[in-house]
């Protein structure tokens, strides 16, 4: 069913996706009320919109753009690669981009959930090959239709497992860029608790080890969607040497990130879960 939708969509506009998005968010507002829970709980955790109306507008906006996040991924996985790349409007920050090649060090994409993400990684691979960390869907019949998606152009895929950091490492070595979502909460044993706006969240180590291993630099990259399905801009911007040196130096990157464009952050991903047998609690790792 999805990838009859996921082929649907690529034949559409991006505005007309991002409508559908909207209108796709808005239902799902009315019969998913633990997923908007979620999202209504993260974002008062933020503390990003303290007045009341201000905060029912971000929540309003945000159960649209998450719409719009869902539909727009099914339809760039199905895209031809120079298609997909022509939605990119604009590039800033690109001289990093530059400047960490010419380091040969290897180059770390730091990801959140916050605008569209799947964007960044198609127009990088492009350009430059790019290996991107990844965990396999739970319905295994979806994988197929995932892989196929995100391995456009130059992107490699790596799968959240040991033998996956391997490949990482291995791309690192060579001078590539590989790709991680940081917000992406880890399974037991590979993360640790840290303030995520100042609640604990269970956050993954991977990315801050790596960067003390290889001496790779590490970028914070941002698909802007733009109004009115015009496209989308990235935004690189170049963390400090051991600025991700902790799982809460990560977050409170991450967090400078979303401040910059709070509506179009996935709120309703839930961080701060710890009742899965996966997660250990706060008060077990204190």
């Amino acid at each position: 069913m999805l990838n009859l939708l996921s082929k649907i969509l690529a034949l559409l506009p991006l505005r007309t996706v991002h409508i559908l998005g909207a209108a796709l968010g808005w239902c799902m507002s009315l019969v998913a009320q633990k997923s908007i829970g979620i999202l209504r709980a993260n974002l008062s955790v933020s503390g990003l919109f303290t007045d009341n109306t201000a905060f029912k507008n971000a929540v309003s906006i945000n159960i649209k753009e998450t719409g719009k996040s869902f539909l727009e991924t099914l339809m760039i996985w199905q895209l031809p690669d120079a298609k997909a790349v022509s939605l990119v409007k604009a590039c800033y920050g690109w001289e990093h981009v530059e400047q960490a090649l010419a380091r040969e060090k290897g180059l770390i994409f730091l990801t959140p959930h916050l605008g569209c993400y799947e964007i960044t990684s198609v127009y990088y691979a492009s350009k430059h090959p790019i290996t991107v960390l990844f965990r396999p869907a739970r319905q295994a019949g979806l994988n197929p239709l995932i892989e196929k998606g995100r391995t456009k152009g130059k992107v490699k895929l790596a799968p959240a497992t040991t033998g996956g950091v391997r490949l990482l490492m291995q791309a690192l070595k060579k001078g590539e860029a590989i790709g991680i979502l940081p917000d992406q909460t880890p399974i037991k044993g590979e993360g640790e608790w840290a303030p995520f706006f100042g609640k604990p969240a269970y956050t993954m180590a991977l990315a801050g080890k790596l960067a003390e291993k290889t001496g790779a630099a590490v970028i914070m990259a941002f698909g802007k969607r733009l109004a009115k399905g015009q496209g989308f801009e990235i935004h690189l911007h170049a963390l400090d040497s051991g600025a991700i040196a902790t799982p809460a130096l990560l977050n409170q990157a991450l967090e400078q990130q979303i401040k910059q464009c709070p509506e179009q952050y996935l709120w309703g991903y839930n961080r701060y879960k710890t009742s899965n047998d996966n997660f250990p609690s706060p008060e077990s790792a204190s």
